[in-house]
């Protein structure tokens, strides 16, 4: 009976608070995905740079089922270098407008759905940090 209970509760819960979900900080900080799926990330001062990071150029072109999440907070003409380099290699991008939470990212390029499980993401310049 307790557990019947238990599900009626978490159905409720679920219809009256929405599906939970699942490492919502961690989705924030990476533009909408998982730390897992991420192959490059860029800080915010690295997508304001003038040129494309050849980090990832050299990714885009080697990542098949993938997606380019671009911070919404950033001016479209630091984004759109990078929006050019996807449609390139006809890889889809989403900007990310997430008025909630703030992140230091400004690009994350991902996989849709596979965990690739990288142990190093971001690229070490002088224009790197994290806070």
């Amino acid at each position: 009976m307790a557990n019947v209970n238990e599900d009626i509760k978490r159905v409720l819960d679920a219809g009256i608070h929405g599906t939970p979900e699942l490492k919502p900080a961690e989705k924030a900080l990476y533009l909408s995905t998982f730390r897992e799926r991420v192959f490059v990330a860029l800080t915010k001062r690295q997508v304001a740079q003038q040129a494309v990071y050849k980090e990832v150029k050299q990714e885009l072109k080697g990542i098949r089922n993938g997606i380019l999440f671009l911070n919404g907070d950033l001016p479209y003409s630091m984004l759109s270098k990078y929006i050019k380099e996807a449609s390139k290699v006809s890889l889809s991008f989403e900007i990310v407008n997430d008025k909630e939470t703030d992140t230091p990212l400004g690009l994350v390029l991902a996989s849709k759905q596979d965990a690739v499980e990288r142990e190093e993401i971001f690229v070490h310049d002088d224009f790197f940090q994290l806070d």
